[in-house]
């Protein structure tokens, strides 16, 4: 279902809503996904997240400390050391020519510009991301202050690539579709506005990366699923970790915690498992992920 309404300044919120028709286990809800605005206008009428200097601190300070791949802002590819050798219009960053093409793109110019030079660079196309952030009952204040951090952080670091954030108990909500532009604090003040609530189904966010990443090649496509792992509610996950394209396991450990199924997932899902126990460890499992 489509909804629109007016939000602050005059805003558009398009609110979707979309209700599972398998009955979870052990009294879980029905899986509800909601998607809000750049504005963080909710469909459901909650207020806006207080703003929350610690949770914020953080994210900058992983931000600065992160040093993943970053993609040119190109239409459809990024640059890189992996990738496909492919024949590009030259900007300044490659010495290799490439001869032939560069005769055929200035045959037909009297007086050649820099792009009709051709050179050969390696290429990969851009990322689709998908980060699965558990707000669920098991977890507590400072974890979910660890995982709006570390959203917060990846949304500056990847703001090249698509992105797209769900937070989950047994419910789960898309804060941000793949593809829409987000601001780190914008991105922070969303999740910490989540009270930590009801059940954990970490299928629930699988399967919703699964439908947000559908018709994303897989080798361009991946999911982060940042949680305690203790799964009570909803399928077992085993079975939907094995149709993503890829699965890292962000595993908290810092309290009650399941490192038997983060690391099956992460077997499954074709993907790394590594284990956070405050926002020290968040850098360093990232970039053990993005390696």
């Amino acid at each position: 279902m489509l909804i629109e309404a007016s939000g602050p300044g005059g805003a558009v919120t398009e609110a979707v809503r979309r209700r599972r028709t398998q009955d979870a286990p052990r009294g879980s809800s029905r899986g509800t996904v909601t998607m809000t605005d750049d504005a963080g206008v909710r469909d459901d009428d909650s207020g806006g997240a207080p703003s929350d200097p610690v949770a914020r601190e953080r994210a900058v300070k992983i931000a600065r400390q992160l040093s993943l791949a970053r993609p040119l802002m190109t239409r459809n590819a990024r640059r890189g050391a992996k990738g496909t050798l492919t024949t590009l219009p030259w900007r300044g960053g490659s010495d290799e020519l490439d001869l032939d093409a560069t005769l055929e793109a200035i045959v037909a110019q009297p007086i050649p510009e820099d792009g009709d030079i051709r050179v050969r660079e390696r290429v990969r196309r851009r990322r689709s991301i998908v980060l699965a952030v558990d707000v669920s009952g098991s977890t507590r204040g400072e974890q979910v202050r660890t995982a709006a951090a570390t959203a917060g952080a990846l949304a500056g670091e990847l703001g090249r690539d698509d992105l797209a954030v769900i937070a989950f108990w047994s419910d789960a909500a898309l804060i941000t579709p793949l593809g829409r532009p987000v601001t780190t604090e914008h991105l922070v003040d969303e999740l910490l506005a989540l009270p930590a609530q009801g059940l954990t189904n970490v299928a629930f966010p699988l399967q919703t990366a699964l439908e947000q990443l559908d018709g994303v090649p897989a080798a361009d496509a991946r999911i982060i699923l940042l949680s305690d792992c203790v799964h009570n509610a909803g399928p077992d996950p085993r079975e939907v970790a094995g149709r993503l394209p890829r699965l890292d396991v962000l595993l908290d450990t810092s309290g009650e915690h399941d490192a038997e199924l983060g690391k099956d997932l992460a077997l499954i899902g074709r993907g790394r498992c590594r284990t956070i126990r405050d926002h020290h460890d968040v850098v360093r499992a990232l970039q053990a992920i993005f390696a």
